[in-house]
């Protein structure tokens, strides 16, 4: 019988996120019989990519709530001698054309512009919820009615549809949440239908009604508890959406007051600064409508793997 050599190798293996783990060795303990060992699993990229992103909202977050108590300085004071200077250790994102600091006027513009974007994705959710699981469960002419006036919002272009609430109120926050409520909830009304249909044909559902459940008890004991994880996920991918809804409206004049600090009335105001070469005023309120988008798209990527595995989402960085 031959001896064992006690030869080693190094082997390299995959995890099940993708990662590589080298530094294994595989080690002769017999004719035909090896031990194999791996070694640490490195983080993918995929996970350093997700991490950055909570970690740029964390940030984002934390910036809005703890600046503006933090600093007892006035966004809307006015200095004329200092009007358009570029980034400084002063200004770490220069000043405006009335000379206010950018930095401080850009996190109150992002407090604002993430206020918007929340209430309306969670208002805008609610009502495709309510909509799309009421569709689906009571069926007939019900869902055929629900969905003609789906169809009916669907066939208006959002920003004009958005453009014609706004104009029926004053210039403020509350009618541009309104207004991006009322045009995002069609898309979560669709989805939630999907899923409800898909869920009435389970075996449990059909063991319920056989148990004599009424439709309103199968609804609110199952269905909308079997579609709250794509409702939220739906909910999350809406805050970007109505950030940038909210910035259009701003750019445009009719959403927040000129004087009112958020995303888009910052970009609205830097057009003059922008055709005479000062790139600042511009840049900054841009990045912060960008990353967010970003690191939003990252998370909800992750969330909608957890939830079904076998299908990889396209929503990538």
């Amino acid at each position: 019988m031959a001896e064992p050599t006690g030869t080693t190798a190094t082997t390299t293996g995959t995890t099940t996120d993708g990662s590589t783990a080298t530094g294994g060795t595989t080690a002769a303990a017999g004719p035909g019989i090896a031990w194999r060992t791996y070694g640490r699993p490195g983080r993918s990229p995929r996970r350093l990519r997700i991490a950055a992103s909570a970690g740029l909202m964390a940030c984002l977050v934390l910036a809005v709530v703890l600046v503006p108590p933090l600093v007892q300085l006035d966004q809307q004071a006015v200095d004329l001698a200092a009007r358009l200077r570029p980034p400084s250790w002063a200004h770490p994102f220069g000043t405006d054309d009335m000379g206010r600091d950018l930095l401080l006027r850009c996190v109150y513009g992002l407090r604002v512009s993430l206020l918007v974007g929340v209430v309306a994705a969670v208002a805008a959710t609610v009502v495709g919820t309510a909509v799309g699981a009421a569709a689906a469960a009571l069926g007939g002419w019900t869902d055929r009615l629900l969905m003609r006036v789906v169809d009916a919002f669907s066939s208006v272009p959002h920003l004009l549809l958005g453009v014609f609430v706004v104009a029926l109120f004053r210039p403020g926050v509350w009618p541009v949440v309104v207004s991006v409520a009322l045009t995002h909830w069609l898309s979560t009304a669709r989805i939630v239908r999907a899923e409800v249909l898909s869920l009435r044909s389970r075996p449990f559902i059909d063991a319920a009604v056989s148990g004599g459940a009424s439709r309103w008890r199968i609804a609110v004991r199952h269905l909308v508890p079997g579609v709250l994880p794509q409702a939220a996920l739906a909910a999350v991918l809406m805050i970007p959406h109505a950030m940038w809804h909210e910035s259009a409206l701003s750019f445009l004049g009719l959403g927040l007051p000129a004087h009112q600090a958020s995303l888009g009335t910052l970009v609205q105001a830097s057009r003059g600064s922008l055709l005479a070469g000062d790139w600042w005023p511009a840049l900054f309120p841009g990045l912060l409508l960008v990353l967010p988008t970003l690191a939003i798209a990252a998370l909800a990527s992750a969330w909608r793997d957890r939830l079904d595995p076998r299908r990889r989402s396209e929503l990538t960085l």
